[in-house]
């Protein structure tokens, strides 16, 4: 059996303000972490943990990862948008066109995000993270789904996207032109291999399907680091 997402983690300044932040966008608890960081559970069986883990690097460049939020109405959208300002978020420009009707906006360490307008077919059902987009060509599409045993549920003109079988968060990788890599992403997977089975079974079988292990200065630590065809980083936890 593949991996398991176990969660998205996210670099942070200041993981207990960021951890806020975020719980009170999403409506998520906050909990202490055994692995010296902070933990928002799911709110329901097809969510996956978001972590917040301690970092002094400072964020620089446009992340390759971003939450699209749902929204049910436009009234639900301004009401979004505003708890997230009173909250520390704020508005950002990252090209996005007038006349489209998402908002992007930045938390307080600037990652950015989106809230989605109403209506949107491919996000329905999907939940209020309704994707997590990325940067990433089509290949790395690939690779994930074979990663994590999720079906492909878009692949056309080099854009991709998978889903668990149960459903929740889609996963997006937007293709070509892809952004220029500036740094250790602040945003990565922590994967979790099927209880009983090998850790480094599992980083082999992942090397196969086309990652390699890196070396980010991790010393002694009980996962293992790794990089998807595309260079983004991600971790493979000891099976629990």
């Amino acid at each position: 059996m593949p991996s398991h997402l176990h969660a998205l983690c996210f670099d942070a300044n200041d993981p207990l303000r960021l951890a806020r932040f975020w719980a009170g966008v999403l409506g998520r608890e906050v909990t202490d972490d055994s692995h010296d960081g902070i933990t928002l559970l799911p709110s329901d069986g097809t969510g996956f943990r978001i972590r917040f883990l301690p970092t002094q690097e400072q964020k620089t460049g446009q992340n390759q990862m971003h939450f699209d939020l749902t929204s049910t109405s436009l009234d639900d959208q301004q009401e979004v948008v505003a708890r997230a300002l009173e909250l520390g978020g704020r508005h950002i420009d990252i090209g996005q066109r007038p006349e489209e009707g998402h908002v992007v906006l930045a938390d307080p360490e600037g990652n950015e995000f989106c809230v989605i307008e109403p209506g949107s077919d491919f996000l329905a059902g999907c939940g209020f993270i309704g994707a997590l987009a990325c940067d990433g060509s089509q290949d790395v599409g690939y690779f994930w789904s074979q990663a994590l045993g999720w079906p492909l549920v878009w692949d056309q003109d080099q854009e991709t996207a998978i889903q668990s079988p149960q459903g929740g968060t889609k996963v997006t990788w937007g293709g070509p032109p892809l952004l220029p890599k500036t740094g250790k992403n602040r945003l990565h997977f922590d994967l979790v291999p099927p209880a009983g089975s090998d850790q480094q079974a599992e980083a082999d079988r992942l090397v196969s399907l086309g990652a390699s292990r890196i070396d980010i200065g991790q010393g002694e630590v009980s996962w293992v680091v790794m990089a998807d065809p595309d260079g983004h980083e991600f971790c493979v936890a000891p099976p629990r």
